[in-house]
């Protein structure tokens, strides 16, 4: 760990985090909630709420991709998604879903604010993100994409919202 320059767990609990959150509105894979959980730790992500079906730890599958990133992030689980979006909402997150949708803006696009706190909202890996959680977010943003295809897998998806919010906010820079 050291020569790598990595945190312990219990450095890593105590030392100040993105200001962001990651929401889960039903994931079914438990090998997507596991991968979200290790992208969440690299990022110092403040922390992870599992919604609906979305699969919880302690679980085999989920820790498979964590890699133990299980013990060093912060979950916790609602039965609904709207329900975290309020408590989010109420602490004064703007929320961000990640869904192709009509009026959707680029993330290239997307400027976070400086000291804003953000709730980003990924979907069901079939569904999306739920329609009445759509209607409940600030902005709806949308990962531009040139090839056949037009989706991504969620934890690729994750990956790139994340870095992108990540580094216009000035977090790698320590700014």
């Amino acid at each position: 760990m050291e020569e790598l320059n990595r945190l312990s767990v219990e450095e890593f609990k105590k030392i100040e985090k993105s200001p962001l959150v990651i929401v889960l509105d039903n994931v079914r894979s438990l090998n997507n909630v596991g991968s979200v959980f290790r992208t969440a730790d690299a990022f110092l992500i403040e922390k992870i709420y599992l919604c609906g079906i979305t699969g919880t730890p302690p679980n085999r599958e989920i820790q498979k991709t964590a890699l133990g990133a299980t013990e060093s992030m912060e979950w916790t689980y609602a039965p609904t998604t709207l329900e975290a979006l309020e408590t989010l909402k109420s602490s004064g997150y703007t929320l961000c879903a990640f869904e192709q949708v009509e009026h959707s803006l680029s993330l290239d696009e997307f400027k976070p604010e400086k000291g804003e706190k953000y709730a980003l909202v990924f979907g069901n890996e079939v569904f999306g993100v739920e329609d009445e959680v759509i209607q409940a977010c600030d902005h709806i943003i949308e990962i531009p994409q040139l090839g056949t295809k037009h989706s991504l897998n969620i934890s690729v998806s994750l990956g790139i919202a994340v870095w992108d919010f990540v580094s216009k906010m000035g977090v790698l820079k320590g700014n």
